[in-house]
């Protein structure tokens, strides 16, 4: 009876965490490796390699920045058109004169001029 005890008190070490290990048929090959492969190659031009692959448009809308600080913006003035993230800058943003403002949005890419 004391040998049954022993031997069902006695813990057993068991791992839980399984380690990954590529199977024995598969082989890693990093990415650098692969192009230079497909470089070589001669595939025809309609076939998908790593450097005809485009990525699809996102589906997230675009992050806005503010024009003067570059942290996110909230915040459009309706009258410059000027991205802001909080209201010192839109204070600051009231007392600059217009060839200021243009130089903003041309920097930002934005088309319509300010009146």
């Amino acid at each position: 009876m004391t040998e049954a005890t022993t031997s069902s008190s006695a813990k057993v070490k068991r791992t839980f965490k399984q380690t990954f290990a590529f199977p024995k048929n598969c082989v890693y090959r990093p990415l650098r490796q692969i192009q230079n492969m497909e470089r070589n190659q001669k595939l025809p031009p309609e076939q998908p390699t790593y450097f005809t692959l485009n990525a699809p448009p996102s589906l997230r809308p675009a992050k806005k920045y503010s024009d003067i600080s570059g942290l996110p913006a909230p915040y459009v003035d309706p009258h410059s058109k000027l991205r802001y993230a909080n209201a010192e800058e839109y204070a600051s943003m009231q007392h600059m004169p217009s060839d200021i403002i243009n130089g903003y949005l041309t920097v930002r890419g934005y088309t319509s001029a300010v009146g």
